[in-house]
């Protein structure tokens, strides 16, 4: 994968940088992949359904609010992303289970950790444009995420 630094110098305001920080929690030290959205607040039921088809090597990204009440993912979905075959994960919020998640083999990038698992009552919307910070983010499009950060672009810029 080229690293986020390197897309941003080549390519320039043509990469959005998805204002930080954000931990990686899984096995793998990259991501990338095209984007697939959920936009939602304490409640991860679409994060299982999503996380539940076959991943094509996309990308899950959780509009989550920033919100640190609760856990968005943990070692069971971590687990279950990567038998899918998902690139990774970027939450907007927080994950648990940090040791699980660390054997995964996909990237999962986080704001933080919270033990408490999240509300399952089917709330968010799915395949929506969501903003993370200032950043608007739509299904199909490209992210990278490595130690520097998360970066989207259009379909037209490939790495």
């Amino acid at each position: 994968m080229t690293p986020t630094a390197d897309l941003c110098d080549k390519y320039g305001e043509a990469i959005k940088v998805i204002p930080g920080p954000f931990i990686n929690y899984g096995g793998e030290q990259t991501t990338n992949g095209e984007v697939v959205t959920i936009d939602l607040e304490d409640d991860n039921s679409l994060v299982r359904a999503a996380l539940e088809e076959e991943g094509k090597g996309r990308v899950l990204v959780v509009a989550g609010k920033g919100s640190i009440r609760c856990a968005l993912v943990g070692g069971n979905l971590g687990s279950l992303a990567s038998e899918n075959g998902w690139s990774g994960i970027v939450i907007d919020g927080c994950v648990r289970d940090v040791e699980e998640l660390s054997t995964c083999r996909i990237g999962i990038f986080a704001r933080g950790t919270c033990p408490r698992r999240s509300e399952k009552q089917g709330k968010g919307s799915r395949d929506i444009s969501v903003k993370i910070s200032d950043v608007t983010i739509s299904p199909g499009m490209q992210l990278w995420a490595d130690a520097d950060g998360v970066v989207v672009a259009d379909q037209s810029i490939s790495s």
